[in-house]
């Protein structure tokens, strides 16, 4: 059989870059190196390259070659560099991703598959180091324990990341302690995301701990965990000493009502805290009457989403009884609760009996809560009160028609006397 041709034709050959053309890696990166020697550089890789050995530096050239990072006017190759470096030391392929945007202002790299310990361990070395890049996502990267402690280890280190999201990658309490630690002597992050991470009570309280003392991070996202009462508790008295966070959420967890009270003691005491969402936990009533008396003292809170916490009516009017002296609250979500209707004319009397409410948004949407005439006629009121005030609820019970059964007269006309079912349409 005689040679088969390619159906696309001969292969074309691919230009490979020049290796003088690329510059040399700082000694500043071999920190171990004998006296006198020499550091690797970037034209050993491009010789590693054109002999056809070395993965890493052929994925490298081919991606994103420092030469290349240099030619486009990059500000940093040094930064590549020490990629290039960490990834050769640690056995990793690069991430190309993150050699497109190493300089600029926001790197994200959700759902990548980075791992506990190679790759996330060279993007933190790398980042160390980083000065242009302010907002990070690493979402869903299975990065677990080992690599919340490198990450931890480049927070020591970094001083203009502001906002880091770490959701979705299975942290746990030990990895949890580890970003603590860093969070004790980082004065620069803003806003940090750990939603979905199982974290339980223990990790509450490495965070609890780190709030009394960290007052620079102003959102934290605690959602969809399993912080239960004890974490409520810890959480609680950080809350009240506490004079950074701005935006907390803890929606999507365990806490019910013990937890539910030391949160709202703490909500009480805190003069910082802007907006709070606790939405699907088990407050139950006397969470809600907590919430009642925190509203009744605070007055910087703006948005409270309570959806979803077992509120009975009665838990409704304790809750609503805060709203009658509040002058800050803007938002106010309650949402899939058993409030019933009664609950909702309360809440809404109470912001009727206050002049000074600032409520703009009252949600109380769900299929389960159907308002009556009382409630249709005291909205309209409200409104009239206050003008920019948008009331969503579940709507009004259709008004109850009995069908009269259709029945056929032809089929009684023409076989007399039958059974009724059968004359039926």
């Amino acid at each position: 059989m005689g040679p088969v041709s390619h159906p696309l034709g001969p292969r074309a050959s691919v230009p490979r870059p020049s290796s003088s053309s690329l510059p040399s890696l700082p000694p500043s990166l071999y920190p171990g190196l004998a006296p006198g020697s020499r550091p690797p550089s970037l034209q050993h890789v491009a010789r590693d390259a054109e002999a056809g050995c070395g993965v890493i530096a052929c994925f490298f050239l081919s991606c994103s070659s420092v030469a290349r990072v240099e030619a486009e006017g990059a500000p940093d190759t040094t930064q590549a560099a020490r990629y290039l470096a960490a990834c050769r030391g640690y056995g990793a392929v690069p991430v190309s991703a993150f050699f497109r945007h190493m300089t600029d202002s926001e790197l994200s790299l959700p759902h990548h598959g980075l791992g506990p310990q190679v790759r996330a361990g060279t993007l933190a070395d790398t980042l160390m180091t980083n000065t242009c890049i302010v907002k990070l996502n690493l979402r869903d990267n299975v990065l677990s324990a080992p690599g919340a402690e490198a990450i931890a280890g480049m927070l020591k280190e970094n001083c203009f990341l502001s906002d880091v999201d770490l959701s979705e990658n299975k942290l746990g309490d030990g990895g949890i302690q580890t970003l603590c630690a860093a969070l004790l002597d980082n004065s620069t992050l803003l806003r940090l995301g750990l939603s979905g991470n199982h974290l339980g009570a223990r990790a509450a309280g490495h965070l609890a701990d780190s709030l009394l003392v960290n007052h620079k991070v102003e959102s934290l996202d605690l959602s969809h965990n399993q912080l239960d009462d004890r974490a409520g508790e810890f959480l609680g008295r950080a809350l009240a000493e506490n004079t950074g966070v701005k935006e907390l959420s803890l929606g999507w967890n365990h806490i019910h009502s013990p937890g539910a009270v030391a949160l709202a003691r703490g909500l009480e005491a805190n003069i910082f805290l802007k907006v709070l969402d606790v939405s699907y936990n088990g407050f139950g009533d006397p969470g809600a009457a907590a919430l009642g008396e925190a509203l009744r003292g605070n007055n910087v809170l703006e948005e409270l989403d309570v959806s979803n916490n077992r509120i009975s009516p009665s838990g409704a009017l304790r809750l609503a009884s805060g709203l009658r002296e509040n002058r800050t609250l803007r938002t106010l979500v309650m949402a899939r609760n058993p409030m019933r209707s009664e609950g909702c004319v309360g809440v809404l009397k109470s912001v009727q009996a206050n002049a000074r409410s600032s409520l703009e948004m009252l949600d109380f949407t769900v299929s389960d809560i159907s308002v009556n005439k009382d409630f249709r006629e005291l909205s309209e009121a409200v409104r009239g009160l206050f003008p920019r005030l948008h009331i969503v609820h579940g709507g009004f019970p259709a008004p109850f028609r009995r069908d009269r059964p259709k029945v056929s007269s032809d089929r009684i006309t023409s076989f007399g006397p039958c059974r009724l079912p059968d004359c039926l349409d």
